[in-house]
């Protein structure tokens, strides 16, 4: 596509479906090297198929996190971005959220992304130009929606952690931001049926859900030299989702 990220090395945590594979494309079509990360053996081998090296991680394993990252990195020659994307958004509704439905969230989307970070940062300072790149949300920052309280505090969570990490992390050559995503066409999505899918269109102003490459091109910016002085900020990716004060002024459009 590009030689926007012409020599760069990009590990991508939850890179193997979804968001993550978009990224993942994305960032190899503008020129980086690519691994990729996934949950399971079978997601990682359909990973492969598409061509890129995966690896299994759970990224709540603080060790795993070391050694794969620290191996991904020995393989590519080092690494100069980390898009930290592994997450889950399971629902529950508050009076039936049990702690394990909350240990379970907090510990992959907020100990998991810290985790990434924290085993990243030798190989990104060393490369002298470090990017990382948070995949937060929407939901927790901007909106909300029933069933989703745990998730989106846990999105919220991020962004506090990434404008903190941003002033640790300047003078180490290591910039941090986060997309934050609208609704998105990704399997799951799609699962919820073409009604629900149409419905959800309707509330955006571009009449139309994203793509996960509409978010991995956002990645790829902030991963890139143009992106140099931005740190510690998110990035919404939603056709103009949040925008609206009401349903009735999509209706004078």
């Amino acid at each position: 596509m590009t030689a926007l990220l012409d020599s760069r090395t990009a590990l991508v945590t939850g890179g193997t479906v979804g968001i993550g594979a978009g990224i993942a494309r994305q960032l190899r079509d503008h020129g980086a090297q690519v691994i990729v990360t996934g949950l399971t053996e079978d997601e990682c081998s359909q990973a492969r198929e598409d061509g890129f090296t995966a690896y299994v991680l759970d990224v709540r394993d603080r060790a795993a996190c070391d050694e794969v990252i620290a191996r991904a990195a020995d393989e590519l020659g080092g690494l100069s971005v980390l898009a930290s994307n592994a997450g889950v958004y399971p629902q529950a509704r508050i009076e039936a959220m049990t702690d394990e439905d909350i240990d379970l969230i907090f510990d992959i989307n907020v100990k998991g992304t810290i985790h990434a970070v924290q085993a990243a940062i030798p190989a990104l300072e060393a490369s002298g130009r470090g990017r990382i790149v948070v995949t937060s949300s929407i939901t927790g920052n901007f909106t909300g929606f029933p069933a989703w309280s745990h998730y989106g505090a846990t999105k919220a969570a991020q962004m506090g952690f990434v404008r903190s990490a941003a002033i640790e992390l300047a003078r180490r050559g290591i910039t941090i931001n986060a997309v934050l995503p609208g609704n998105i066409l990704t399997p799951g999505l799609k699962e919820l049926g073409q009604e629900y899918l149409d419905q959800m269109a309707r509330s955006v102003p571009a009449g139309y859900l994203g793509e996960p490459e509409d978010i991995g091109a956002t990645v790829a910016f902030l991963a890139s030299d143009g992106a140099r002085y931005i740190t510690g900020q998110g990035i919404v990716v939603d056709g103009g989702q949040i925008l609206p004060e009401t349903p009735e002024a999509l209706e004078e459009i």
